[in-house]
């Protein structure tokens, strides 16, 4: 059984960081924080695709007269560059992602994710409403 799992630890490497990053996401209260679970998930994503599309014994993608034009011993390019355009898209959430997250901090002032829906919701005084220590007082009519 040791010996299987030895074979396959890319495997073993990517439900790891699947688990870490779903584990960042769910659990995780802080905005921040679920930014990097999402991205350590799709990470994990990204390798499990491209260690799919590898293949043993196979060249890159250049025909060689020397090896022929046999399609079995070149590696298929299109795995990568679906890898590529996705690695791309995700910069690009990211960046939108945590600029939504700068935003999000201005006009709440934190992260937190129970916080920020408490305060959208109604259910939470909104930052700047006035508190207990800042309300007039009824007997000297401050």
């Amino acid at each position: 059984m040791i010996e299987l799992f030895l074979a396959r630890y890319i495997y073993v490497l990517v439900l790891a960081l699947l688990a870490i990053g779903l584990y960042g996401m769910l659990a995780k209260g802080d905005l921040v924080k679920k930014v990097i679970g999402m991205t350590i998930f799709t990470t994990a994503i990204y390798l499990f695709f491209i260690e799919g599309s590898v293949q043993e014994g196979a060249t890159a993608p250049i025909i060689d007269p020397a090896l022929g034009s046999d399609p079995a011993q070149y590696v298929d390019p299109l795995p990568h560059l679906l890898i590529l355009t996705a690695i791309v898209v995700g910069v690009g959430v990211v960046g939108v992602a945590l600029s939504l997250l700068v935003r999000l901090y201005r006009a709440h002032g934190t992260l937190d994710e129970a916080v920020i829906a408490d305060r959208l919701s109604g259910r939470a005084d909104p930052i700047g409403a006035p508190t207990e220590d800042t309300r007039p007082d009824d007997q000297t009519g401050r």
